[in-house]
């Protein structure tokens, strides 16, 4: 199953490097209503989607200064531990 992510907008690096890799990539607002394997942050925003008011299941990672590649790298870990869990 192709993993969904949820990427602020900003990092078009990143979204690019991601779909290439087969993921769906959604705008970060559109994970209010999606069930997403990951969310992608730019750092820029402490309460991204009003997040007192939102619960998401989902491992949010913030992007400040990592390459695409990192940030894939920090998606499958972040997968791992939860399977692990």
């Amino acid at each position: 199953m192709n993993k969904v992510i949820a990427v602020d907008d900003g990092l078009t690096p990143v979204k690019n490097f991601l779909a290439a890799k087969g993921c769906q990539v959604i705008d970060v607002e559109a994970a209010k209503q999606q069930q997403v394997s990951a969310i992608i942050l730019s750092g820029m925003d402490e309460n991204f989607l009003g997040i007192q008011d939102v619960i998401i299941d989902a491992p949010v990672i913030t992007a400040k200064g990592m390459s695409p590649e990192q940030v894939w790298n920090s998606i499958l870990e972040k997968e791992k531990q939860g399977l692990n869990s």
